[in-house]
């Protein structure tokens, strides 16, 4: 049996627990992290080394970094669902995948430690609006993306990469900032909102 260790308000977590939900793969789930079993004994850094979650074990295979997860789980499992086979095509799910994890997250990072998480270390109200215009200037790089495609953020078909930056929009669509109008993303939000994995994992409450 899978197991995946971390809370299941992690967004991190929720990337693979909703990819495991899309492969219909059974699986427990440890709750790990801030106000549940720690992550900092010995046990858990010798399954994760950075003391974060979420951590996959699977077998004899121990993974951690939550979109390594994801591909791997989809590789695993997924006979081409999720993420392709074919090098180009599985290249551009891995892409968008990337940019989530680097240039997306980067963005979006000090405004929403401030305005959701209202970390003490982040109160600079210069830097919050920098961010919030940062993150926002990102995900207008998604919207022109799938306005190209008119279906879902690689191509044609749902990926890996709905997944992840599915769970960036709700988060943005969730942090108190000004946004622009995106009806691009807003009518790729409605059709994942279609997916019974969405509302357990996606849209449900927490950003």
């Amino acid at each position: 049996m899978i197991r995946i260790l971390g809370k299941a308000s992690s967004i991190n977590v929720r990337k693979v627990l909703w990819t495991a939900a899309e492969l219909e793969l059974p699986f427990v789930r440890e709750d790990y992290g801030s106000g549940y079993k720690p992550t900092d004994t010995p046990e858990f850094l010798a399954l994760n080394p950075n003391a974060l979650v979420p951590v996959l074990v699977d077998g004899d295979t121990v993974l951690w970094e939550s979109n390594t997860i994801c591909r791997y789980l989809a590789t695993r499992y997924g006979a081409g669902r999720l993420l392709p086979a074919v090098p180009a095509e599985r290249a551009r799910v891995e892409q968008w995948m990337d940019w989530q994890a680097t240039e997306l997250n980067n963005a979006w990072r000090y405004a929403f430690m401030s305005l959701v998480r209202q970390s003490p270390a982040h109160t600079d109200l210069v830097q919050v609006a920098a961010s919030g215009a940062q993150w926002n200037r990102q995900m207008g790089i998604l919207e022109r993306q799938l306005k190209k495609t008119d279906a879902y953020a690689a191509g044609a078909a749902f990926s890996l990469a709905d997944i992840v930056l599915g769970l960036s929009t709700n988060r943005w669509m969730m942090t108190p900032i000004e946004r622009p109008e995106f009806p691009a993303i807003e009518a790729w939000f409605a059709r994942l909102a279609r997916r019974p994995a969405f509302a357990l994992y996606c849209r449900n409450g927490t950003p």
